[in-house]
């Protein structure tokens, strides 16, 4: 049995092993699915985990994503884990499953970035490629500022000067919507939906059709990290306001939670191609309620500047010396994965209520 704050892991690797050690533990179905052509940061093969407990053929199903922002999914990863051991103690309904995805995006993981191994934002991809959308109102305006070809004290002032003009002129919703909803011209930009459904979505469609393809109501917790108070969730639900699967979100997750809550006190953005939007899409026969849970971290500027120090590490830090490039991803992690335990400790306090309520919510339902 692992300490409390052990189900968090240092590396991918290391994630990945006590994934599949703990669902050994309650004898839950695995599969692997190998990444065709990318391998991680250490040379390892990099595969997306996943794992079925309870009842394979009940009419409930949830479904739990670690993992979709890369480097984020270590706070999601310690909750499957921590989860799992939770339930070697305790039982689900007769009626419920619960499929486990362990690291959608293995590439971003495994590396250190939220982004895959082709530079997709995987919870911007989940559109209609045959009619992308072309513009994303004033996000062309800003893009100049958000992927500067350097990333240093000037750069940085240029693109404050230029997010407080636009902010000013247009207000700070209107800037939030432009840099978090989605694009799809600019693949060196932030939330970059890319051109054609990934191998992570194809998988994702294969893996939800094959193991819970029957089920008639499904709960969705995709765990992210960055928006909210630190240590503290934040939900994020993308259901019609009065949908029976808003409802029954609200019921478990609190209406002031569901209904009540601003992202970093502004509106949350008209997101595109969510992976939510995907579990719909793949499960057209379900009701599927849910949505994504954030773990706060370090704050709103903190975490919008972490998404484009990752592209700018992405597609520049080859030019920068070992140490320097070292010190910026060392950052950019501790930003999304904060070191310290106290976090780890509120993460796992605050998420694990939160699959409870979801399982029991769904066994109501």
């Amino acid at each position: 049995m692992l300490n409390y704050t052990d189900y968090f892991s240092a590396t991918y690797m290391a994630a990945r092993s006590k994934f599949r050690q703990a669902v050994s533990g309650v004898n839950g179905k695995i599969a692997h699915y190998v990444h065709p052509d990318a391998l991680g940061a250490l040379g390892e093969v990099l595969t997306i985990d996943v794992a079925h407990v309870g009842n394979p053929q009940g009419s409930k199903q949830l479904v739990m994503i670690s993992g979709t922002h890369g480097l984020e999914g270590f706070a999601g990863s310690a909750l499957q884990v921590g989860w799992l051991y939770y339930l070697a103690k305790a039982s689900l309904a007769s009626d419920v499953g619960v499929l486990l995805i362990h690291g959608l995006n293995p590439y971003g993981f495994s590396h250190g970035s939220r982004t895959n191994a082709g530079g997709v934002d995987l919870n911007r991809n989940f559109i209609d490629h045959s009619d992308p959308p072309r513009s994303n109102g004033h996000y062309e305006e800003l893009h100049p500022y958000f992927s500067p070809s350097r990333w240093d004290a000037v750069s940085r002032s240029e693109c404050e000067a230029a997010t407080t003009a636009f902010r000013t002129k247009h207000g700070e919703d209107a800037y939030f919507d432009a840099f978090a909803c989605g694009q799809y011209l600019f693949p060196d930009g932030v939330c970059y939906g890319g051109t054609e459904a990934t191998w992570e979505n194809l998988r994702l469609q294969e893996i939800l059709t094959s193991f819970i393809g029957h089920a008639e109501k499904v709960a969705v917790i995709d765990w992210h990290t960055g928006i909210g108070v630190h240590g503290r969730p934040f939900h994020l639900v993308f259901s019609e306001r009065d949908s029976e699967a808003r409802k029954q979100t609200s019921n478990w997750w609190g209406d002031q939670n569901v209904n009540g809550a601003l992202p970093n006190n502004r509106v949350q953005p008209n997101y595109k191609g969510l992976v939510f939007r995907g579990v719909e899409k793949f499960l057209p026969n379900s009701t599927v309620a849910g949505g994504v849970v954030e773990l706060g971290t370090r704050g709103p500027i903190a975490a919008d500047q972490a998404i484009r120090q990752d592209l700018w590490l992405r597609s520049y830090g080859q030019h920068l010396s070992e140490d320097t490039r070292s010190q910026l991803h060392t950052d950019l992690l501790d930003s999304l994965n904060p070191v310290s335990y106290l976090w780890r400790e509120l993460v796992l306090k605050n998420g694990l209520p939160i699959i409870k309520a979801t399982t029991d919510g769904l066994t109501n339902w």
